[in-house]
């Protein structure tokens, strides 16, 4: 064998190893592009005027009702985000802080109509103004200061153990409200228009001056059946005030803190959330439970009334919340009736 087929036989192999090499190394197939973010442009109207008040462009897609809120107040600092409404329709209803715009039905050019909802107050204010004047209201005419009945009675005690009782009772009613809205109560709005404020004051406040003022009046008359009328009312009195307490705090649990989650309550290992298989707002049914109870330890017309109307409103808030949960719970228990079992 001569020298040049030696060389030839040698390359051979190499040549082969280089064209393995080459299969192996493939080229990486090219990255795909990102794909660019589609902003969106947002008008803002008047939704009684129809004029524009402000025009938001390159809008992130993924941006909040309240994210818009927060933009159109640089515009308008006047309305602050808890005064405005914003709708997809002038006399539509009002979008939640929580919904995207890219989830809305409206295009890369949205139009939303503007509605000033008014000066706010939050609700924790509103409720602590609500509780407290009837507390101190009621206490100024169970002491019977100066100017109420006169001269002659004045910080003069009643003689009758029921209206002693019945102090104990409103107070410890209006006691329990101010501590459930400081540490138990969650709130999915943070405000309330401010006018709505004077409103329940006088409600409140006016009621609880009516019965005070005749169950701590120096003819009050103990109710007809006596004690044992007494002590029955005081039992359920006492029966609805744990079981509304019982409510609140299963309603609580179903809302972590700073959350505005919905879910359909169930009752717990608690006896006084039963109720929840019956009625979808049984801290209603248990808050007119406890002022029949008052009525009937009383025997006062006023505090009837007061029962009555308090029923009459609550009635129409548990209709409310009880279509709420229909609409938005479609295996929401079919059984269940707004405020009392089966009725109503």
């Amino acid at each position: 064998m001569d020298m040049n087929s030696v060389l030839t036989e040698l390359r051979q192999p190499a040549k082969a190893s280089t064209e393995q090499g080459t299969k192996r190394s493939a080229p990486k197939p090219a990255k795909k592009a990102k794909r660019a973010t589609v902003y969106f442009e947002v008008e803002i109207l008047d939704a009684k005027t129809r004029e524009k008040l402000c025009f938001l462009d390159k809008v992130e897609p993924n941006a909040t009702i309240t994210d818009i809120k927060n933009m159109f107040t640089k515009f308008h600092p006047q309305w602050y985000p808890a005064r405005q409404s914003l709708r997809l329709d002038p006399k539509g209803r009002s979008l939640k802080d929580e919904d995207v715009l890219q989830n809305l039905p409206v295009g890369t050019t949205a139009t939303l109509y503007f509605r000033d909802l008014g000066a706010q107050i939050s609700w924790v204010t509103v409720f602590l103004t609500e509780y407290a004047g009837p507390l101190i209201i009621y206490l100024l005419f169970y002491f019977r200061v100066p100017f109420i009945y006169g001269p002659k009675y004045d910080f003069i005690t009643s003689r009758h153990s029921v209206v002693h009782l019945a102090c104990i009772c409103h107070s410890f009613h209006y006691v329990k409200r101010i501590l459930e809205t400081l540490f138990v109560h969650r709130f999915s709005h943070g405000t309330m228009p401010l006018r709505n404020i004077f409103k329940n004051c006088m409600y409140y406040w006016g009621f609880a001056a009516w019965m005070a003022y005749y169950i701590n009046h120096p003819l009050y008359t103990p109710p007809v059946f006596g004690e044992k009328q007494v002590r029955m009312a005081v039992i359920i009195f006492l029966f609805c005030q744990l079981g509304n307490f019982s409510i609140h705090i299963a309603l609580r649990n179903l809302r972590p803190a700073g959350s505005k989650t919905r879910k359909i309550p169930f009752p717990t290992r608690n006896p006084f959330t039963w109720l929840f298989l019956l009625v979808s707002c049984p801290n209603y049914t248990y808050e007119v439970g406890s002022w029949i109870g008052f009525s009937i330890m009383t025997q006062c017309v006023p505090v009837a009334l007061f029962t009555l109307v308090g029923f009459i409103q609550m009635t129409i808030w548990a209709k409310g919340k009880h279509r709420s949960y229909l609409k938005e719970f479609r295996d929401y228990p079919p059984v269940r009736s707004p405020i009392v079992p089966f009725l109503l």
